[in-house]
């Protein structure tokens, strides 16, 4: 949590940068949050330091980039250990995200993609030898996502 409350300028610039990061301006942002371009850069710069913002990056379709199976693999491990996994998980090859997941048994959630389903046998192998069980996996067939709305006043 930032040390401090975010306020209705706060959130219209987060609302802004994830609808559009990439093409919109400061000034742009300061026209839709009726402040100045040099407030809205501050309030990025603060927002970037507090560890509100904590980077940017592309959305990448992975059917269209060559990678068409996407696998959901749900794993437990021992709970007050759960959280240490995460960063020796997103090294492995094929693995686009994990999730901490806080209620059930399965308490990781792990993304991985490939071009088919022999690229993904070896993630959840790795997985297992990680001491982690892995209690599901999910196709998934399509996946899309919208900026969070209660960033806006509008």
């Amino acid at each position: 949590m930032p040390d401090y409350d975010l306020d209705d300028t706060d959130r219209e610039v987060l609302y802004a940068l994830q609808h559009d990061a990439r093409n919109l301006s400061s000034s742009e942002i300061a026209e839709r949050t009726d402040t100045s371009s040099s407030t809205v850069r501050k309030r990025i710069q603060r927002l970037e330091s507090e560890g509100v913002i904590k980077g940017y990056s592309a959305e990448i379709d992975y059917t269209m980039s060559g990678y068409p199976i996407q696998m959901l693999l749900f794993c437990t491990a021992p709970i007050p250990e759960r959280g240490e996994y995460i960063d020796r998980i997103l090294e492995i090859s094929k693995v686009v995200s994990v999730q901490e997941l806080v209620t059930g048994e399965q308490n990781l959630l792990v993304t991985a993609v490939g071009e088919n389903d022999r690229d993904i046998t070896p993630v959840a192998q790795e997985l297992s030898d990680m001491g982690l069980t892995v209690t599901d996996e999910v196709l998934v067939r399509s996946h899309e996502s919208t900026s969070f709305d209660e960033f806006t006043s509008k």
